[in-house]
């Protein structure tokens, strides 16, 4: 079993059966409830608006296992995959754009089918979504802001302005992420420089 789910059902355990922990968590949420909670931070990225609510708390442990999962695979940290998936879809696994994006990453039905995922699969589209930003983190020299450009607006729009495109949802995904990933991790650990010279 998975080291994270054997200590969420650990932690849920002692919260359930220890009376102190069950006074406190009157006054404030509990250090389980708090890791399940996604992070409420505004999707700035306007393809991933949804038209579906977030996922309860339940589905939650299934998200974070996907999530351990796909940074397992891919080596990138589990609290980049994370800020990344909290932005572009509320850490929602049913999560569909207004542009035919789906699920945790906001896939695109193509670049799905090109990573062979299935996108309606949280497991797989953690996976899908996980690879596609590590070959963009490669692609830029493992510049973070330049590949979480390139993941909302596309490596060609990187390229052409040689840095961060100009445009205001792309700039301000980019400054979503980083912001959640910093919350959750402390500072970044690759460059955040705006301009690419490769």
């Amino acid at each position: 079993m998975d080291t994270y789910l054997l200590w969420a059902l650990n932690t849920l355990f002692q919260e359930l059966l220890d009376p102190l922990a069950q006074n406190a968590s009157s006054n404030s949420n509990t250090l389980f409830q708090s890791l399940l909670a996604p992070l409420s931070a505004p999707s700035a990225n306007g393809a991933a608006a949804t038209s579906q609510p977030v996922p309860e708390a339940g589905a939650s442990a299934s998200v974070q296992s996907a999530i351990q999962s796909a940074a397992a695979s891919t080596g990138l940290s589990p609290a980049l995959l994370k800020a990344v998936a909290s932005v572009e879809s509320g850490l929602n696994p049913s999560a569909v754009s207004s542009a035919g994006a789906i699920g945790l990453m906001q896939l695109m039905p193509g670049t799905a089918a090109e990573l062979g995922v299935n996108p309606e699969n949280a497991a797989q589209n953690a996976l899908g979504g996980a690879e596609y930003l590590k070959s963009l983190l490669n692609h830029f020299g493992q510049n973070l802001s330049l590949a979480l450009a390139a993941y909302n607006a596309g490596p060609g729009a990187v390229e052409q302005y040689g840095g961060i495109p100009p445009y205001a949802q792309t700039e301000n995904y980019v400054k979503s992420v980083l912001q959640a990933y910093q919350a959750q991790s402390g500072p970044p650990a690759t460059p955040a420089s705006s301009s690419w010279t490769g």
